[in-house]
């Protein structure tokens, strides 16, 4: 067994974001009376959403802006994109979706059979993410699989956010591991793969779209149960 280690990120690589948040976005949409508000189309507004929010984290990933600035303007922004006088709620509309959110359990098809066959393969596993300590941990609570984690490591513990060394430093150190025996696994090519592979750790890139990039990953897959094939 060449690896000891699995690193996980959580968001889009296991936990499945984008149903988790159309489910709370759903709620939201009716339990805030969002057609009042001019909301004609809820198709709509979980699109504009998941498309914002996936800008705005792609700009947290890049060191361009700060965490509360996703939590504080998001809500505000997907308004302003559907041309909507922005809500009076929209304070309680963002607390809403960040306690209804964590409370979803779903995850990416393949994730739980993968978790399953790596626990009984004997490796010892992490998440790395750049989540918030209680949402993540909600979250992996939620969706039942806690139980296969021996640590959660988020941006908050590590003082350091993927890509930056310092998360991954802090990762093999909580878990005791050097970086010939780690592998990380995760969607986000910048954050998870770039970041991981300048640290010096080998790394399965989850990339069910099939995109291409200059550089390349140690393991590139389209599936998660491709996972069982390489460790």
């Amino acid at each position: 067994m060449k690896y000891k280690h699995l690193f996980f990120d959580l968001d889009h690589t296991l936990w499945d974001f984008e149903r988790n948040s159309s489910e709370s976005l759903t709620e939201i949409y009716h339990n805030s009376s969002l057609t009042d508000h001019g909301v004609s189309s809820m198709e709509l507004f979980i699109q504009s959403f998941l498309d914002i929010n996936t800008r705005l984290w792609d700009d947290f990933d890049k060191g361009k802006l700060h965490h509360s600035y996703i939590r504080e303007n998001r809500f505000k922004m997907v308004f302003a994109e559907l041309g909507i006088a922005c809500p009076p709620n929209h304070v309680e509309i963002g607390e809403s979706y960040l306690n209804t959110l964590p409370t979803k359990k779903h995850l990416l098809e393949g994730a739980l059979n993968a978790l399953e066959y790596a626990r009984s393969a004997g490796y010892r596993m992490h998440i790395v993410t750049n989540g918030f300590n209680d949402i993540q941990a909600k979250k992996i609570s939620s969706s039942g699989i806690s139980h296969f984690f021996e640590n959660v490591i988020t941006f908050e513990s590590a003082n350091a956010k993927k890509p930056d060394p310092g998360i991954f430093a802090y990762a093999l150190q909580t878990a005791n591991a050097s970086t010939g025996e780690c592998i990380m696994i995760g969607d986000n090519w910048v954050a998870d793969i770039m970041g991981a592979k300048q640290f010096g750790l080998d790394t399965i890139y989850y990339n069910p779209a099939g995109l291409k990039f200059d550089d390349q990953p140690t393991y590139d897959i389209r599936r998660l149960e491709e996972l069982m094939m390489i460790l």
